[in-house]
């Protein structure tokens, strides 16, 4: 995986991300996992590979500074067409390997299935780390490999084949988090779909 292709299949999936990742069990999953947030006005919000703008109904109507990035012009597109006048949100094409963001800018920052299609989950890792007050949040949605043992067989076998489709099913948060753990507490670290292959991991910076 590597950032042109995710572009490439990203352009090409954006008209049809909503029907796959917008509905059913995932509408389901954003619905628990953001609906118990502790937000309050002013705080400022940061959504890393904001993709479509699944995640924006959450945060509407609460004089927050939003701000959105996603790699990908067409998923931005899709994002804004969300938005109505009225939610002061700003959208930004930006690597979430490299957010072009001062040290600790943002209150909560939220990282829905970014970590597992980022070339280099760590480099993300630390960006959402960096960004992020002191005493602010991460919220992180994503699909991980479970545990810390081997890979079942047919996972392996069929990693590289997805990741053709730019998102890597093989990837462990366990091992994402490791470095980071002396400047973080797990707040949750919960299944949120598809038995545990999908987690919720809420982060605070110390």
């Amino acid at each position: 995986m590597d950032n042109r292709w995710n572009k490439l299949i990203y352009r090409a999936g954006a008209p049809f991300y909503d029907a796959l990742f917008n509905a059913g069990p995932f509408a389901r999953a954003r619905k628990k996992i953001f609906s118990d947030l502790a937000l309050e006005p002013g705080q400022r919000v940061l959504l890393v590979g904001v993709g479509t703008g699944a995640d924006l109904r959450f945060f509407f109507g609460k004089t927050l500074e939003i701000t959105a990035v996603d790699l990908s012009p067409a998923m931005l597109a899709q994002a804004k067409s969300k938005v109505s006048e009225n939610e002061p949100i700003q959208f930004l094409e930006m690597d979430a390997q490299d957010l072009r963001f001062a040290d600790q800018s943002f209150d909560l920052v939220i990282a829905s299935l970014i970590l597992s299609v980022v070339p280099d989950e760590h480099k993300c890792m630390s960006e959402l780390v960096r960004v992020t007050k002191e005493r602010g949040s991460i919220v992180i949605f994503d699909k991980f490999k479970g545990g810390e043992g081997k890979m079942p067989l047919i996972i392996r076998m069929l990693r590289p084949l997805i990741a053709i489709l730019g998102t890597d099913i093989g990837r462990n948060y366990q091992a994402i988090l490791k470095p980071h753990l002396a400047r973080l507490n797990i707040r949750e670290d919960s299944p949120a779909m598809f038995g545990d292959m999908y987690r919720k991991i809420v982060l605070e910076r110390k």
